[in-house]
């Protein structure tokens, strides 16, 4: 039995008659750009994060991106970000005029560690970005603080975590709630994914939430009236309509992941050779992918090939060892926690669509190479 890693044709088997429902109502009105859908699906995304303020674009790189914007770096100032994760992150720092100074990250979430970020802060330092990396979030009521303390704002990469929510202080505090602003990626793989690129910024900033509704409109509040130079980042009215229609599903979906995670884990538990990723008891984790740590790793992809297995590597080359990148001056070493991660990592099959047999032809596979 062949099982991919991602199956969208088997989720939009059962969404099909909402989504396309909502298109054709795009359709029918003819309003393809930042129709009602986009402000509907701003409240509803900024509800979900507990933020004041939603504000959609055209991609989850844009959603980073224009934050960064909002900052107007200048040359020599210094965003402190993780070394493991989509290279997007670093790039959009890159982008808006900014140096990434990576730092590592805690070998047991895969996350930024608040120890290296605090050891990494200089007077040029502008801005920390985390990453709530595969679906659970980062340590934010340490890194919060620290920020705070520096008046330095604090964005949160949220790109892999929607829905995904943390205890602190008690209470539980969403991915986007905590930070300057919160960036989001509907990529269609996501979670919740469009028919295409789609982002989303939430903020409870209402000075912020204004400029970056500016910046993603050529920098106007108002046509062919512009204030400062943006860009183009509107959204899509069918885009918004697209995850409007599939939003009521995420709860389930997140959940369904957390079950087919449950159940990997309990097989692979007290495996020699098969390292389940840690869950921070914090953390609620909503299981973008379920990543475990394995030896000979190429060896492994060959053997799930042949079985006819989806796999993926997220992420091979740490960010701080990019070629685009070297001018900066790291080196092999000098983030050892990432760039053990990349020579181990493994993403196993764990979208909500994902039948008992299927699951279980994936973890006999597994256990099957290490026989």
């Amino acid at each position: 039995m062949s099982v991919p890693l991602l199956d969208l044709v088997a989720q939009y088997q059962t969404i099909k008659d909402d989504v396309l429902a909502a298109m054709m109502a795009v359709i029918e009105r003819q309003g393809f750009v930042m129709g009602p859908e986009v402000g509907r699906l701003e409240a509803e995304i900024a509800r979900l994060s507990h933020a004041k303020h939603g504000i959609a674009c055209a991609s989850g790189t844009d959603a980073l991106l224009l934050p960064l914007k909002a900052l107007d770096l200048r040359p020599g100032d210094e965003v402190i970000t993780t070394a493991f994760t989509f290279f997007a992150t670093a790039g959009t720092i890159h982008n808006a005029g900014g140096t990434p100074v990576f730092v590592d990250i805690d070998p047991a979430t895969f996350n930024i560690s608040p120890q290296a970020i605090e050891a990494a802060i200089t007077p040029r330092t502008r801005a920390i970005v985390v990453v709530h990396l595969f679906g659970q979030m980062a340590v934010m009521e340490e890194i919060g603080p620290m920020a705070a303390a520096r008046g330095l704002p604090l964005i949160e990469d949220g790109a892999q975590s929607i829905g995904a929510r943390r205890r602190v202080d008690g209470a539980w505090r969403m991915s986007g709630e905590l930070g300057t602003v919160g960036t989001l990626s509907f990529f269609p793989t996501k979670n919740l994914g469009a028919w295409g690129d789609a982002g989303l910024m939430v903020t409870q900033n209402d000075a912020l939430a204004e400029r970056l509704s500016r910046l993603r409109l050529h920098g106007g509040s108002r046509q062919y009236i512009h204030e400062e130079v943006g860009t183009n980042s509107r959204l899509d009215s069918l885009q918004a309509a697209v995850l409007l229609a599939k939003l009521p599903y995420l709860p389930a979906w997140n959940e369904s992941r957390r079950e087919n995670a449950a159940r990997y884990t309990a097989a692979f538990s007290g495996h020699s050779d098969i390292c389940p990723p840690r869950v921070d008891p914090a953390n609620h984790h909503i299981f973008h992918q379920y990543t475990v740590q394995v030896p000979r790793r190429e060896e492994l992809q060959a053997h799930l090939k042949a079985e006819g297995i989806g796999h993926a590597v997220y992420y091979p080359l740490a960010l701080h060892l990019q070629a685009c990148f070297a001018h900066l001056g790291y080196r092999r070493g000098s983030l050892p926690a990432a760039e053990a991660a990349t020579e181990s990592v493994l993403s196993l099959p764990v979208y909500p669509e994902l039948k008992p047999e299927q699951q279980e032809t994936v973890i006999e596979a597994v256990q099957s190479f290490y026989r």
